[in-house]
């Protein structure tokens, strides 16, 4: 499998199964997507602020009622997540006669085409980083991530920083001259301290860094 981004804005997510799984892929889209949950019954978790937005249809779907929901709702992205194995089939059979991707959380390793694997994520502002195992460690994921989350601190705010500075430098550099500026920022342990009290220090300190390496240029 290859990873990629998905624009979720405006799209709709139908999950089936109200479970503890359920409840977190739930919240992995609600930010993004619209998320219609179906399920006989909800996890606790369905109660966080951060999931008011999903819409809960309380129903206990049969098999032959899978397709329906998929007409019903007409999502860009399904997920499988009951602890039927045989209504979680139905689901992605339902999706791949529609050209829907489908996310069975039942299964690991190989997947078929038109599944994917939702990774676990650390984000900072605009910067995120993807995690996957395959769906074979979710502990490992979660571990990962966990180690990850402290080395991408200020990262969102790196981002910024040498985003404006690649629109100004567009205006008087070279392609070759401005990349190699803003890798002196991006890779200077002095910007990255500064970032920790605003951008205006950063940029500041980005400013000297870069006529260090024009002067050290010219030498």
């Amino acid at each position: 499998m290859i990873p990629l981004y998905h624009d979720f804005t405006d799209a709709t997510v139908l999950i089936f199964g109200g479970g503890s799984v359920g409840a977190r892929k739930a919240g992995r889209f609600a930010a993004e997507a619209d998320v219609v949950v179906v399920s006989p019954g909800f996890d606790d978790r369905f109660a966080d602020a951060a999931l008011q937005g999903v819409k809960q249809i309380r129903v206990a779907p049969a098999v032959a009622d899978i397709p329906a929901w998929f007409d019903r709702v007409d999502p860009a992205l399904a997920v499988a997540a009951t602890d039927d194995s045989e209504l979680n089939a139905a689901v992605a059979a339902a999706a791949a006669d529609r050209d829907i991707l489908i996310n069975r959380t039942d299964r690991a390793g190989e997947r078929p085409v038109g599944s994917v694997v939702v990774p676990a994520t650390v984000t900072d502002g605009s910067v995120s980083v993807a995690i996957s195992t395959g769906g074979q460690s979710p502990a490992l994921a979660r571990y990962l991530r966990e180690q990850i989350d402290s080395e991408i601190d200020q990262a969102g705010k790196m981002a910024e920083l040498t985003g404006r500075l690649r629109a100004e430098l567009k205006e008087t550099e070279s392609p070759e001259t401005r990349r190699a500026l803003l890798r002196a920022v991006v890779r200077s342990p002095a910007v990255w301290k500064a970032l920790h009290t605003g951008i205006a220090n950063a940029e500041k300190e980005a400013a000297r860094i870069m006529q260090e390496h024009r002067t050290g240029d010219e030498q």
